[in-house]
Formats: C-alpha cells, structure tokens, sequence
C-alpha cells in the first residue's frame, strides 16, 4: 500500500506529459495528425472493432476542412462515398436546425452547396459549410465511436520514432509520451511521421521528363486562372519603375525562374483561408498586424494602378453571411515564395513561416482598408468586411490552420502521376477516386527577360474526368515500411497530387487506409501483403467509390472509346505557351477544351504524339466550331514520308460523326512516331484544342 501510495504521489507532482509516459499508450491502430483524413481512419477503425488513438500537435479536428477551406473543392459528387459522403450529410443536417441561422435566414441563403435529391436520397448532402460547423461534426464523430484523441502532442521527429525490422514499433511525443500499436497511419499534411520513420520522400517539383508528364517542373510561359499578370500591361518589378539599379520591390525573387519542365525545390504557395463577414453585428473590422510596413504591398499598389478590379472574386459566400475567401490575383492572399523551407523545417522554423503569412496576410487586409493607393471603391467595399466574430474565437478569429496545400509526398509502392489522372495509364488496385482539376497554385515571383513582373506554377488542368487512386500509393515500399499507411502525403507527383490534395479526398484516403490497417491486423500481414480482393469487398460495402462510368463531363462530352481508331483527348498534348480550358461550345471530348484566349499568337503550341501499327491512316482533328474561331490554324502532321503543313478552318462544323474534320491520309510506320501540332501563328480568331484521332484505312479504300 505505502508503494502505491508513493508511486501516485510521484506521478502527480511530476509534469502532466512525464507522468503520462509512465504508461504508453497502447491500440491496434495509432494515427498521428487531426486532420479530416485522421478522424475519418479513427472512425472507420472503430467501425471495424479495433483499438484506436489520434495523437495530434492540433487542437482542433479537421485541418482546412474546419480550419476555413468551407467552399468544397468536390469535382464530381457522385464519386466521394462512405464517411466522406456521410461527413457532408451531416453538415447538412446541421443546417436543418433553426438555430443554426443566426445572422441570416435559411431561405435567403438558399440551397447553395447543397447534393442533388436525386442521387443522395434521404441521405442529402451540403458542401458549403462555417468552420465551426465542421468542427462540431468532427467533435460529433470522436464522440460517437469514443474515440480517444490526444492533442497538442508534437513528435520528436529526431529520435522518436522507433523501427524494428522495418516495422514502426513505437513513436515518442517530445513531452515524452510513448505510443504502440500494430499499425500507424500519417495523416499529417507534413508527413512528419512518414520522414522520421525514414520513408523517403520528394518535397518540390519533379522534372517533366521524370514520370513523362506534361504539367510538371518549371512552367515559365504558361498562364492559368488569372493569378498572374499576362492580363494587364507589363509592370516593372523595380523600385523606380525601369531602372534595375533601384533595387526590387519586396516579395519578387532576383533567382531565375529556371527552364521550363526542369524540376525544382519550390512548393506551391500557401494561405489561410478566411471566413469574412459583412454582418455589422457580427464584423471584427481588420487590424493592424504586428510589423505591418505597407511598402510590402507596392506591387499591389502598382497591379491597381495597371487596371485589376477582381478582388472579391473569391469572396465566396457560405451560410450566415460569411466567406471562404481564397487567393485570387497576381497578388492576393498566397504568399509566393515565402514557404519553401516549411515541409522539412524544424517546429520553430514552422512557427516563424506561419506567423510571417499570417503578418502578410493581415497586412493585405489592412493596406485594402486603408492606403489611398489602393481604389477607392475597393477601399470602402473592402472596409464592409471584416472577420467573423463566431470563429476561431480562442485564436482572434484568425484561421488556426494554414493551408498547407503541398509538403512531403512519399515515394512509396506506386506513384501517382498525371498519366493516371489522365487516364493515359490504368490505375491498379483503386481504393477511392479524386475528379478535381489538376490545381497547383503559383510557385514562384520572378522578373522576366524583358523585366517585367510574372508568377509562375499556376496550373488548372482537367483530369477528364473521375479517376481512381491506387492503394500501393498509400503504402511505402516493402523495404523502407511494413506497418505504415499514408493518406494524406500519399506516393504521387507534384502535378498529381494537386488534384488528389482536395479534403473530401484526404477523408475517402482515410477510410481506405484504416481499413487496410484492420485488415493487415486481422491477418497478422504487413501492409503491402493485404489482399485487394478483399479490401475491394469491404471498400465498397461500406459505401466507397472505386470506379465510375459516367463521361467525364456528367453525360455532356464525348468519349474517346466511343470513335473507332485511335483518339487522343487534349489532354495527352503536350502545350507550350498559354492555354485556357473551356466547356462553353459542344460537342466536345470529356470535359472540355482548350483555346489561346485569342493572344499571344506565335506562341502556343499543341503537340499530339503516338506510335501506331504501320499502315495508312486518316487524321482527324476534333473541335466545336463557332463563328469566333480562327479560319486559318496551322497544323503540321509528320508521318513516314515526312511533315506536312496544312490549314484547318474550325469555323466549319466537323462534318466525320459531328466531331471531326479530316486533314488527309498518311503513312505511318514503326521507326518514329505519329506527330500532330497544332500551333496559333497569325491566326485570325480563337484556336481551339479538344482531340486528334488517327483512323485506319483498310487497303483498297
């Protein structure tokens, strides 16, 4: 009894975090992270009779998708199944409450965000949600399934992870609490646990040439989604404008930019995304930070005086008159190349990078409400908004997770490229499927050869379509890992996973990989010997999606396998120049085409390449006409007797099956690949870009 008594006495005056290491905590499966992809695997552990523990640095559960990311990156719905789905049903019967409109009237919100009766049933959905909402749901789950959750646990990524024959034995909080299990699980957005168990991994961007993609490395000359400055008159990057002896203004890098498709260091820019209110009742008006100097925000003074005017265009409204404020511009909410340390860098270091966005981003609200260089009408629109006051209230309503858009991807048992999402490869093993556009924001801020200001990185390309993500990207190779799962820094390429990192996503890829574990467990298996056949069953008995039939566009584009011969949708091209995607003219393949915005004639550039069985074929060119179009596009065809020039009016309609005009027949063989390009040189109206089909002609034809 006196040994108790003194053994409870020692434990209670030591430290909370030494006594707690006293006894390890012990369960099946331990998954170290809080974000949405975590609660989901804990759920689905419990779900599946196993032992389970989060041991997280958060505080609050859900990462983005409570931390203000509110207006769902979903593609199509129609693939996001299981407890994602169920994830979204309760949110939607969240709002079913009366109480939960307080600053607004259900009916004036509408059914904004909200899953069609049609496909959902009973089961409704709504995917534009508050961030507290989202918490609460969260909250809800680890209640429900009693799950344990140790929070603000941070790991001694030096020496606490513990590897004993290529399994993860145990992992060490720097408070010195000790965590076993049989199985763990990453689902940090870092890959912190992924690293310090010695997984490798790549941080940046590949090179193109890598794994054969075309929108990975350097993408000098590309511009997408207006968050660059192709769209307004050249602007000096210089103190004094044209004279490099000045100096630089703050926030544009002197490095060059690097060639285009080489692979480089630097990671997509980061933010927070903020949840604004123009409720006076609910309204924190923006503050001065700590260290605002308004001369970081020069180039934005200059963007304005060139003729910008799309501020609020990413104010997009969410229930209770609030925003999921997202970057928009050559200069908004993303810090360019202020992040590029943050995946490896120490949790001080990580401190220094968030608190350095949070003073950039603060500041840019600031310099909107205040400076007179900013326009006035802007000014005063932007001084109706400020943070909400119901949010984030232990943190100053500020966000308390930065939108870690990318960090360490693991090099595991299969890597994810843009080939699969693409569908020009087959994906094995699917344990869930992404149909978000491949989305990487911009990377860097660099001075051109002509010195004028540009961003570089931005990428918005279509997947065409629902894709499926393989289970071997989930795991590590046999060699580096036998008992580890990673669904949020899964195995892919940069350009990959800026589809795959879309938070309905990271929960299916929770789900998938906590049933693994059980699996794994159940067997007494390593995680790379788990048998598909049934992981597949029980995937989709619990609701999963793991493939999808259905056009890439919801039934309004043509399909590729629907046309005899050979057909190539846009996006197997290789692009240089500047290309924007569009859906507005029909018919056209999977889920639209591209154009040259009219610009930059010259410039862009379309090159389809394949190696076909010898023989002759007719080349076809897909497009949908329109009056605007350009009557004179240059195409050059390079068969087996060598290249031909040729022009191609796409103000006619396509006459072949309504889709495609013929540019002749051709010789094809063995030695050398069948080329088609498609360029804009002085072209007099839009070039467009949608499919290339190369049909055999039978002998005699």
């Amino acid at each position: 009894m006196k040994t108790k008594f003194l053994i409870a006495l020692v434990l209670a005056i030591l430290p909370q975090g030494l006594a707690d290491a006293a006894e390890p905590a012990t369960a099946d499966v331990v998954i170290y992270g809080g974000t949405s992809a975590a609660v989901t695997a804990a759920v689905q552990v419990k779900q599946m009779g196993k032992s389970v523990v989060i041991v997280c640095p958060d505080k609050h559960l859900g990462g983005l998708s409570s931390g203000g990311l509110g207006w769902t990156d979903t593609g199509k719905k129609e693939v996001i199944g299981g407890l994602a789905r169920d994830f979204y049903h309760r949110i939607y019967l969240e709002y079913q409450k009366p109480e939960a409109w307080k600053w607004q009237s259900q009916d004036s919100y509408g059914n904004k965000g909200q899953g069609n009766r049609a496909i959902d049933g009973e089961n409704r959905t709504q995917w534009i949600f508050e961030p507290h909402v989202a918490e609460k749901v969260f909250e809800d789950y680890v209640s429900e399934f009693n799950i344990p959750v140790h929070r603000d646990r941070w790991l001694d990524r030096q020496s606490g992870v513990e590897v004993v024959d290529g399994k993860i034995a145990s992992i060490r909080m720097l408070n010195g609490e000790t965590y076993r299990a049989k199985v763990f699980l990453d689902a940090t957005y870092e890959g912190d646990l992924l690293a310090a168990a010695g997984v490798p991994y790549h941080v940046g961007r590949e090179s193109s040439a890598q794994y054969g993609e075309n929108w990975n490395g350097v993408q000098t000359g590309v511009l997408h989604h207006q968050h660059h400055f192709g769209d307004l008159p050249p602007i000096s990057p210089y103190q004094t404008p044209g004279d490099p002896s000045s100096g630089v203004l703050p926030r544009i890098s002197t490095d060059p930019p690097g060639e285009k498709g080489a692979a480089d260091h630097r990671v997509q820019a980061y933010c927070f995304r903020m949840c604004l209110t123009d409720h006076p009742d609910n309204r924190v008006p923006f503050a001065k930070p700590d260290g605002y100097d308004p001369s970081q925000y020069e180039l934005l003074a200059r963007i304005y005086q060139a003729g910008w005017d799309q501020t609020f265009r990413k104010f997009d409204p969410i229930p209770n008159r609030k925003t999921d404020t997202n970057n928009h511009g050559p200069m908004s909410t993303d810090n360019i190349g202020f992040n590029y340390d943050y995946p490896d860098a120490s949790y001080e270091r990580r401190r220094e990078i968030i608190r350095e966005h949070e003073t950039y981003q603060k500041g840019w609200l600031y310099f909107h409400v205040t400076d007179p260089r900013v326009p006035e009408e802007i000014r005063t629109k932007m001084q109706s908004w400020g943070l909400a006051a119901d949010e984030f209230t232990d943190n100053g309503n500020w966000p308390h997770q930065i939108y870690v858009r990318e960090a360490r991807r693991m090099i595991g048992q299969y890597v994810m490229t843009e080939n699969e999402l693409q569908k020009r490869r087959a994906t094995p093993k699917s344990v869930g499927m992404g149909s978000y556009s491949i989305d990487s924001h911009n990377v860097q801020r660099y001075i051109t050869p002509e010195g004028h200001v540009q961003n570089e990185g931005d990428i918005g390309v279509s997947t065409g379509g629902p894709y499926q993500i393989s289970y071997d990207s989930l795991i590590p190779k046999r060699s580096d890992c036998t008992n580890l799962l990673v669904p949020v820094c899964v195995s892919s390429s940069h350009i990959a996973f800026g589809s795959i990192r879309m938070e309905p996503v990271f929960m299916i890829l929770g789900q998938s990989a906590a049933t693994a574990a059980v699996l794994a467990i159940e067997n007494g298996s390593d995680v790379q010997d788990v048998r598909y056949e049934a992981l597949q069953e029980r995937l989709l008995a619990d609701g999963q999606v793991l493939e999808y039939e259905g056009s890439g566009s919801g039934g309004a584009g043509l399909r590729p396998g629907d046309f005899s011969g050979v057909v190539l949708d846009n996006t197997s091209a290789k692009l240089d120049g500047s290309w924007q995607t569009s859906q507005a003219n029909g018919p056209h393949f999977l889920t639209g085409y591209l154009h040259d915005s009219n610009a930059n004639k010259g410039n862009s550039r379309a090159a389809f390449e394949i190696k076909l069985d010898a023989g002759t074929y007719d080349v076809q060119v897909a497009y949908p006409a329109n009056n605007n179009r350009a009557t004179n596009v240059p195409v050059q065809v390079t068969h087996a007797d060598g290249t031909d020039s040729l022009t191609l009016n796409q103000r006619n309609k396509p006459a072949i099956e309504n889709a495609f005009s013929s540019l002749g027949r051709f010789r094809f063989d063995a030695t050398q690949p069948a080329r088609v390009v498609i360029g804009n040189q002085a072209t007099d109206g839009y070039v467009i870009v949608d499919a290339v089909r190369f049909l055999p002609v039978k002998t005699g034809e």
